[in-house]
């Protein structure tokens, strides 16, 4: 079985509108899981989401084959420029829309200077219509900010530095 990168946009949107909380799909060359927990949509158009616990979803893909990739590469993907090797980069675990804040106008969850501590949200990224909430897997303080407000940002991108404490 052979699965394109439309393919499986097509499929994570299926699964996306759909009930289903749990899905899991083996091909000859890829083994693909997506695990889910629904949310109220309403609550977070009633911009309650620094309130609010997202249940996030987690999507794993695993070449059984380090040769074959189910999406394509980026042509020009995004490159953080060098940082100090005293710092910890936190990467973006998909593709997606970088949002600093949980909802227009309201306060960023972090600046540069901030002290965030595991779990703490740092930020929220929108894939297929989903918010996922980016939490701290550490405590640390955030050194650099290096993706804009509303950017699309790629799997793996360098999102913020941090100095963990």
């Amino acid at each position: 079985m052979k699965l394109d990168h439309e393919d499986l946009n097509r499929l994570i949107e299926k699964i996306s509108t759909s009930d289903i909380q749990e899905f899991s799909l083996e091909g000859e060359d890829f083994k693909l899981e997506i695990k889910r927990n629904l949310f109220d949509q309403k609550q977070l158009s009633n911009n309650s989401v620094s309130n609010t616990s997202f249940d996030k979803p987690s999507i794993t893909q695993k070449p059984i084959n380090d040769n074959v990739s189910i999406v394509n590469e980026p042509e020009a993907p995004q490159v953080a420029p060098p940082g100090r090797s005293d710092l910890t980069e936190i990467t973006s675990p998909m593709v997606g829309t970088f949002y600093r804040a949980a909802a227009p106008g309201e306060d960023p969850f972090v600046e540069v200077g901030s002290n965030v501590k595991v779990g703490q949200t740092i930020c929220i990224l929108e894939a297929m219509k989903l918010m996922n909430e980016i939490e701290s897997e550490f405590n640390a303080e955030i050194v650099e900010i290096l993706v804009e407000n509303g950017t699309p940002v790629e799997f793996g991108q360098v999102l913020m530095r941090v100095k963990q404490s």
